[in-house]
């Protein structure tokens, strides 16, 4: 129907940049935002555990109480770091986002790097009425990077990096559909999930673009990523064919989350990449045949229009 299939897609060959990423830039502070998935394991916690190191300020923002505070435990005795912070945020509530930032701008004098790096792939509905995936993929982050704009201008220069994947290949964002059931189609079984989980990794590389062509004459650039195939928890709630099918060829194929951080951590850290602000990235480098329809003027300020509609912004 698509032309790829989803193995393919989802970048089984392996991150090409180097192992750790070696360079010397300053951070001052760091939000990690992230669900379960991201709290403990994953390419989530390498990267916070990579910027602790580096000596950053790092706020996991995070639904499950217990799994962050043990991740935040494990950070500081890993690294010396005192200064690894837990920070309640539950992407699939508005009203949790609005909480979050809330707390933050209260505590927290400036933001120097925000990472959208929460990610899932279930059925269900969000607090708000929302499809899961598009709630919690996009939705949420969108809210919640608006929420802290002005503390990133005035950090600045400061950086916003989205986690995507080459999955939005396979994705496509039908406003009409999205506009009437407040999700990004119909159908829950593995196979529905899988489509709605490209649509919002399409999403996410939209939202990055229109991002960028907002934050023009500002020092916040922002970038999105495909982290390449990655062994992580994603699709823990999906069922009996995602299991026997795909379970298997993650753990023969997929890289390991260090390997996995590796370009969300360049975006994050790279000197001289201010000016592909907007860019979607891939094993360290800027993609520049990205597909048109993740560069569409038009679907890009539609979603952000919709998007601030969803989230009382307009």
């Amino acid at each position: 129907m698509y032309g790829d299939n989803p193995v393919s897609l989802l970048g089984i060959n392996k991150v090409s940049c180097r192992m750790i990423y070696r360079v010397s830039y300053h951070i001052v502070r760091l939000i990690f935002s992230m669900v379960c998935a991201g709290a403990n394991t994953g390419i989530g916690k390498t990267t916070a555990l990579d910027l602790a190191r580096r000596g950053a300020r790092v706020i996991l923002a995070c639904r499950d109480r217990r799994r962050a505070e043990v991740a935040v435990q494990e950070i500081k005795k890993e690294t010396g770091n005192s200064e690894v912070l837990f920070m309640q945020l539950d992407l699939a509530s508005l009203q949790s986002v609005r909480s979050f930032a809330e707390s933050f701008l209260q505590s927290e004098s400036r933001l120097d790097l925000l990472i959208n790096n929460a990610g899932l792939l279930s059925g269900g509905t969000t607090a708000d009425g929302f499809g899961m995936i598009f709630g919690v993929n996009h939705l949420g982050h969108f809210l919640l990077t608006l929420l802290l704009l002005d503390r990133l201008k005035a950090s600045g220069p400061s950086r916003v990096v989205t986690v995507a994947s080459k999955a939005y290949r396979m994705g496509k964002v039908d406003f009409g559909h999205l506009a009437a059931h407040r999700d990004l189609g119909l159908g829950n079984n593995d196979w529905q999930l899988f489509q709605k989980y490209c649509h919002s990794k399409l999403c996410n590389v939209l939202f990055t673009y229109e991002l960028a062509k907002r934050l023009q004459g500002s020092e916040v650039t922002c970038y999105s990523l495909h982290p390449g195939a990655i062994k992580t928890e994603i699709g823990r709630y999906t069922g009996f064919w995602w299991n026997l099918l795909v379970k298997p060829v993650v753990w023969l194929f997929f890289v390991d989350s260090v390997s996995g951080a590796q370009t969300t951590l360049h975006c994050a850290l790279e000197r001289g990449i201010e000016r592909l602000s907007g860019r979607y990235f891939a094993s360290c480098a800027p993609i520049m045949n990205i597909e048109s329809k993740a560069r569409d003027d038009a679907a890009a300020q539609k979603l952000w229009e919709l998007s601030e509609t969803f989230c009382g912004l307009s």
